[in-house]
């Protein structure tokens, strides 16, 4: 007689099948059972329901002799992660407690397991393995009946199992299913104050969920959270939801919300330490001063060049308030734009760097104002203010001219945002998994790194003064910049093709064509003047039509691409695999040039095109809510992005913002390290 089977075991996992009681009392119509886990330190298996991926543990018991009915109970389950990717389950010693009921009671019982576990770590084994037991009729009474021990490690376990119900600590739980939003809001109330709870729903077999975001009210005692939706079961049943927090864990039927409740403003972060907002505040301002010498920030760097040229005639006062009016612009759109990111973010909005590039009406409204910029800087039209204004303006001495200073300010800095560099990545993410206080140093400290040049001429005003005095050089250096002007124009038309595609191109392109026509139609000299505005209207028609034609197709050559999977990339790296990642979008010019510099070059693109490597490439040109959480899981809004998985990375290898040939062959080869010294 024995209350527990043979220990199987295997380098990840021993597990066995024990029952409560060694004997079957008369009469007993069930019996106490459990799957007894010791999982290696690592190793995690899964709940009932896994979540993005995996397999929850599966019993057979075809074969028992006198079993009718066979309920496994879960204990309450942790959220972890695996190759990226949000899952529930267990780790270390756990029992998944089990009822049998009998069809005959107090009869001998024969109990006969078939197992199948999936186990995971750097690689996920899955395993099968079977019990036997055997457990007689005993007599009367119960003495000698109960193995102690294992009705202990039982009973612990089923402890841990949500109760079923509302009760008076969580008396209401209600969700909304927004299918077009492919998102899931649940509202939970009653006695018990959260303090870190985690929310478990499940909606039939075939839906999973996305990390939440919980925030909290009323003291604690209302809850608030909102999951994406990552795929949907076709036949998806009410939400059933499991609430945890502490001991406390509560599975209820959430009753319909017919409208998504608005989220409260409490949010689940932890305050960060001043130490933390020091440093971070500095990360930030390196960020913005290297945007200043980013490729993005080509236009940024023509117009503070620009505003420089028309200085020359200024007094050093003049020039310090005329570039501390461009560094106040600079800022006042920093904190515009760190004020919407928080506003967004307490709606439920997806929020993340240079996600205004993803907007076709944006797009249309910087190729038009840039293209206006170009011509006028090439000479086809002069826009000046009405006589008597500049009159006004010219007795207003220093004031003259200080609103378009700060528009300068605000538009270099607005030009800026689709760029990311080092430092940039990580204050984003300080910011945008952070509070209001957080949100306010980092984009403070972005600003005043962006503004740094201003500030320094304003401190130095003979930087402006240095230069050369008015002549034919101004001609051709204005030229040169309207041309920098016209190929940041022409960058973002190229943009708008991938974001709107062919019809809204040439419809952009042909209003602003038409707009300078006009504009040059009272400045008509020459006949070269016509040739010239015929050239700066017909030409990006052209540009852009070419740019439709190919709207469609990929823009890369060499290395085949895949179309980003994220719950293929577990897939592939089970199997021994290596994946490459990358996030990238027509607008973000620091992804055109990591892919010419780097992942196009010979020796990169032949290691990605290798046997067992599979490059998956995540185009964020359109919004796509799938890259976003993607991004999200490692605490990125902003690209380019690269990660790179294997057996020896099931997590990811984050590489940097700039990449090079070496880090990208380093992270590939430590990625696949598991897998050679498994072969050997």
């Amino acid at each position: 007689m024995s209350a527990s089977s043979d220990v199987a075991s295997s380098p990840a996992i021993e597990v066995a099948l024990v029952t409560a009681e060694n004997r079957i009392a008369p009469g007993a119509t069930s019996i106490s059972a459990g799957l007894d886990m010791s999982l290696s330190e690592g190793w995690k298996t899964y709940w009932r329901s896994p979540g993005e991926v995996g397999l929850p543990p599966e019993l057979d018991f075809t074969g028992s002799v006198n079993v009718a009915e066979v309920e496994i109970l879960w204990p309450a389950p942790h959220r972890f992660t695996a190759f990226g990717i949000q899952n529930f389950g267990y780790s270390g010693e756990v029992v998944l407690p089990i009822r049998i009921h009998l069809e005959r009671p107090g009869e001998a019982v024969n109990l006969r397991v078939e197992a199948d576990i999936l186990v995971c770590s750097e690689i996920c084994v899955p395993s099968s393995f079977a019990f036997a037991i055997d457990l007689p009729a005993g007599g009367s009474g119960t003495q000698g009946a109960i193995d102690r021990v294992s009705a202990a490690r039982i009973a612990t376990f089923a402890a841990l199992v949500p109760l079923v119900g509302p009760t008076a600590e969580i008396s209401d739980v209600a969700a909304f299913v927004n299918e077009d939003a492919r998102t899931l809001t649940i509202t939970a109330s009653g006695t018990h104050s959260f303090e870190t709870p985690d929310v478990f729903p499940e909606m039939g077999s075939f839906t999973a969920f996305g990390e939440p975001d919980i925030r909290l009210a009323g003291d604690g005692r209302g809850l608030w959270a909102q999951l994406p939706i990552l795929s949907l079961d076709p036949d998806a049943t009410a939400p059933v939801i499991t609430l945890t927090d502490g001991a406390l864990a509560r599975t209820i039927e959430a009753r319909a919300l017919e409208t998504s409740p608005p989220a409260p403003f409490a949010r689940q972060i932890d305050r960060r330490p001043i130490s933390a907002l020091v440093w971070i505040g500095l990360i930030s301002f390196l960020g913005g001063l290297i945007l200043n010498v980013m490729p993005c920030v080509l236009p940024v760097l023509s117009i503070k060049l620009a505003s420089v040229i028309t200085s020359g005639n200024k007094t050093g006062r003049e020039i310090r308030a005329s570039f501390l009016a461009s560094a106040v612009g600079v800022m006042a759109f920093m904190w515009v734009l760190a004020a919407a990111t928080f506003a967004l973010r307490q709606i439920g909005v997806t929020v993340g760097w240079g996600l205004q590039f993803q907007n076709p009406g944006f797009l249309a409204l910087m190729v038009g104002i840039l293209a206006v910029f170009a011509a006028n800087m090439l000479g086809l039209f002069e826009i000046s203010l009405p006589s008597r204004l500049q009159t006004r303006l010219a007795g207003s001495g220093a004031q003259r001219g200080y609103a378009g200073d700060i528009a300068t300010g605000a538009f270099a800095a607005m030009l800026a945002t689709p760029c990311s560099a080092p430092f940039l990545g990580t204050a984003i993410a300080f910011a945008l998994t952070g509070g209001i206080v957080d949100i306010g140093v980092v984009f403070t400290g972005l600003g005043l790194g962006l503004a740094t040049p201003y500030f320094a001429v304003a401190a130095y005003p003979r930087l402006a003064l240095m230069m050369p005095k008015p002549g034919r050089w101004m001609i051709v250096l204005k030229a040169v910049l309207g041309l920098l002007l016209l190929l940041t124009a022409a960058w973002l038309v190229w943009v708008l093709s991938g974001v709107a595609g062919p019809v809204s191109v040439l419809v952009t392109v042909g209003l602003i064509a038409a707009l300078i026509s006009l504009l040059a139609i009272r400045r008509v000299p020459s006949v070269a003047r016509w040739v010239g505005v015929a050239v700066l209207a017909v030409a990006p028609v052209i540009a852009a039509g070419q740019l439709a034609d190919q709207g469609s197709t990929k823009r890369d050559t060499g290395t085949e691409w895949a179309v980003f999977d994220r719950a293929a990339i577990a897939r592939h790296v089970s199997r021994g695999e290596v994946v490459f990642v990358d996030v990238t979008a027509d607008w973000c010019l620091t992804c055109q040039a990591n892919k010419l510099l780097v992942l196009d070059r010979d020796s990169v693109a032949e290691a990605l095109a290798a046997p067992g490597v599979t490059a998956m490439r995540a185009d964020w040109t359109r919004p796509d809510e799938q890259i976003s959480r993607y991004l999200a899981a490692f605490d990125r809004y902003g690209i380019p992005f690269n990660a790179v998985y294997g057996p020896g990375a099931p997590n990811g290898i984050a590489l940097p913002e700039l990449l090079s040939a070496e880090a990208v062959l380093e992270a590939l080869r430590e990625a696949e390290t598991s897998a050679v010294a498994a072969a050997n």
